[in-house]
């Protein structure tokens, strides 16, 4: 297998374990929990999912073709908190992922090296997928660390427990 093709596949598994390790955050999770945030100025776990989606639409929709901010994105609004319901965020959640994972198995190695824009920036396709990568990682940790805060001595573990590395 070629340096390109292993990236690809490599990408393609840590992101689809990210996805993976929030969903099995919300399923600790009851309703009302997924809404809570530690103040006015923080964000739930609805709010950060909202964004992550907003950011999947906009990037990967017409990755090679347009810019990756889309005009019809509105960041702002991403924070503004009107999903209702588990069903809701759960819809934005699988139409972010749906639209960057379909447009992330369209790439190819051959790809790789080709340069497309993000907010005017020109970065090559790898430098794209990193910077999801860490966006991505970055909230999907938040997630977790919300979770976890919550449940406290109920939180079934999403890694290896403590004290069992052995």
């Amino acid at each position: 297998m070629s340096i390109g093709a292993e990236y690809l596949e490599v990408v393609k598994a840590r992101f689809l374990d990210m996805k993976k390790t929030a969903e099995k955050a919300f399923e600790q999770l009851s309703e009302e929990e997924l809404f809570w945030s530690l103040n006015e100025d923080s964000n739930s776990i609805v709010i950060i999912v909202k964004h992550i989606s907003g950011n999947m639409v906009s990037r990967w929709t017409d990755f090679f073709t347009t810019d990756g901010e889309k005009s019809f994105r509105n960041r702002d609004e991403e924070f503004v908190s009107d999903v209702t319901t588990r069903v809701e965020m759960l819809e934005l959640w699988d139409a972010g992922w749906n639209v960057f994972l379909s447009t992330l198995n369209d790439i190819g190695e051959e790809d790789l090296l080709k340069t497309i824009t993000i907010r005017n920036e020109p970065h090559t396709v790898i430098q794209a997928i990193e910077r999801q990568m860490f966006h991505y990682s970055y909230h999907i940790g938040q997630i977790v660390y919300i979770a976890k805060g919550l449940k406290s001595s109920d939180w079934k573990t999403l890694t290896i427990p403590r004290k069992k590395t052995k």
